[in-house]
């Protein structure tokens, strides 16, 4: 079979097209025919070699966390009723391997199936980021009325939260950059779009929301995007500094935030367990499936294209989800 496969850390040129034999599955596990692999950030930072100390991976390994597709064969003393089925998994444990490829092998109680109304390529969008932004609104519950800001909405993230943060009765204003970007934030439902280049932008957010600040902000970005985006919380407030693609978690003050009374979570928050994460996603497939939630691809790469995907991911040129298909 086809796979991406890294040989060295480094920059997206060395993610290489090989041919590898198929996985066969073991007791316990599956074998998936992927039709779509999610392609995450992180997956760069752990491909430069960025992040050995919390993730084991080294080369040569197959990159990617997961993907979707169908069951083709299951493993001794399994159940075979899987095969046939469209599932949507998480590969590789911790740190991710083996979902840029035609065939991945799979815990088969990692194996959430796939409603009938979703495809694959939806429900490959949702495998993580529809997991994390459930877990984050457990983490930090949304009462109707409050103000909540989305920083990075038009990303695949950031554009499930603001329509779960509408879902649940917030007043939503979202940040991106670019009109493309804006566009797509009011798209999903953001009552208010604000761009994070310009300098004043986080005043921008306290006036529209006539001197309150946000009540909640979900920092999908970190850097001094997100540094900025503390300026913009109420005092009393809740800050999820989760993101980091923009240059790191956003580095906020502690002793500025117990002065305000701000509460800040970080990464901890969407740091699920296996049982955790299996629930989370049926949650968000079965959201999709209501129609409560939809998931935005805003490009797909061929699987052999995987560098260009992480060029472009890199790059911050994307908007919302970005997938391989193969």
């Amino acid at each position: 079979m086809q796979a991406i496969q890294v040989a060295q850390f480094g920059g997206p040129e060395v993610l290489v097209a090989v041919d590898v034999p198929d996985p066969i599955a073991g007791p316990g596990e599956a074998i998936i025919d992927v039709a779509a692999a999610d392609v995450l950030f992180l997956d760069a930072v752990i491909r430069y070699g960025l992040a050995t100390e919390f993730f084991p991976l080294r080369p040569p390994y197959i990159p990617g966390n997961g993907g979707a597709g169908t069951v083709v064969s299951v493993g001794p003393d399994t159940d075979d009723r899987w095969i046939g089925q469209p599932v949507v998994a998480r590969t590789g444990g911790n740190g991710g391997s083996g979902g840029y490829a035609q065939r991945a092998a799979v815990a088969v109680e990692d194996l959430v199936p796939v409603p009938a109304g979703l495809g694959p390529f939806e429900a490959a969008a949702l495998l993580h980021d529809g997991a994390t932004a459930l877990g984050l609104l457990e983490s930090f519950p949304i009462t109707s009325g409050e103000w909540v800001l989305v920083v990075g909405a038009s990303g695949g993230l950031g554009a499930l939260l603001v329509q779960l943060a509408q879902v649940a009765g917030g007043r939503v204003v979202g940040a991106a950059r670019g009109q493309a970007k804006l566009d797509l934030a009011r798209e999903v439902g953001a009552d208010l779009v604000v761009d994070d280049s310009d300098p004043d932008w986080a005043k921008q957010v306290i006036d529209a929301t006539e001197g309150h600040g946000a009540d909640l902000v979900f920092d999908n970005v970190g850097g001094p995007v997100g540094l900025a985006a503390f300026g913009a919380v109420a005092a009393g407030g809740r800050f999820s500094a989760h993101g980091a693609p923009a240059g790191g978690f956003s580095a906020i003050d502690p002793a500025e935030a117990a002065r305000l009374g701000v509460t800040i979570r970080g990464i901890e928050q969407v740091q699920f367990s296996p049982s955790d994460q299996v629930r989370l996603t049926r949650k968000a497939l079965a959201d999709a499936d209501e129609g409560l939630i939809r998931p935005i691809i805003g490009q797909t790469f061929p699987l052999e294209q995987a560098a260009e995907a992480h060029r472009a991911v890199e790059a911050r040129s994307v908007i919302a989800k970005t997938l391989l298909v193969i």
